[in-house]
């Protein structure tokens, strides 16, 4: 399966909440789920018992949809939760939290996982002074990452920056907004992340 390019607040109505698919809409406040919310299409109004595997599942995909990977890299993320040691819905979130993507997205150089991929992949980022335009690079502790000279002064990043500011910063994360950069100073605890995701019915799913 693809990953999904479409309409994402109709991904949230689905799911009746909010997995930040919306930047600056998000952030004012301006939530469809106001206004309607119920499921969309015709049948969205119609609510009906879920199967506790069509539970696991929903999770699942509410973890794909929220940091915007494929099937293929969700499973092989999955399995390298699985073997590692401990905990392995845990691991699971920390793999996905530090991705280049969504490390970028964390220290507020974009407002959405959507945009702070399409910063990556178009080499608008250095890791440690290098270039690096894959989404999936995996960042570890006291790694660089800043906007290269050339984009520093991108009317989009810097307008990111001020909107992810009122909101607040994750504490695993130091930024330097004025020279655009920041470090990721640790991984994350699974407490402190704070997403609707119950990582636990995703490994239940997978055993099966």
């Amino acid at each position: 399966m693809a990953r999904y390019r479409g309409p994402v607040e109709k991904i949230e109505r689905r799911f009746g909440m909010s997995l930040g698919l919306k930047g600056e809409r998000r952030i004012a406040g301006k939530c469809s789920l106001e206004k309607r919310n119920y499921g969309p299409g015709q049948h969205g109004q119609r609510k009906g018992k879920i199967s506790d595997y069509g539970l696991q599942l929903r999770e699942k995909q509410k973890a794909k949809f929220m940091y915007g990977i494929s099937e293929k890299q969700f499973r092989s993320i999955f399995r390298e939760a699985n073997r590692q040691e401990g905990n392995t819905g845990e691991n699971l979130i920390r793999l996905l939290e530090t991705r280049l993507d969504n490390v970028v997205y964390r220290m507020g150089f974009a407002t959405t996982r959507r945009f702070a991929r399409q910063l990556v992949t178009h080499g608008h980022l250095l890791v440690d002074g290098k270039r690096v335009d894959i989404p999936s690079y995996v960042v570890k502790q006291g790694q660089k990452i800043e906007i290269k000279e050339k984009s520093k002064n991108n009317a989009q990043i810097a307008k990111s920056l001020d909107l992810t500011e009122q909101t607040g910063l994750v504490p695993w994360v130091d930024i330097d907004k004025d020279k655009r950069f920041g470090i990721f100073t640790r991984n994350p605890e699974r407490s402190e992340v704070e997403i609707p995701i119950e990582e636990r019915l995703i490994v239940e799913l997978y055993s099966k």
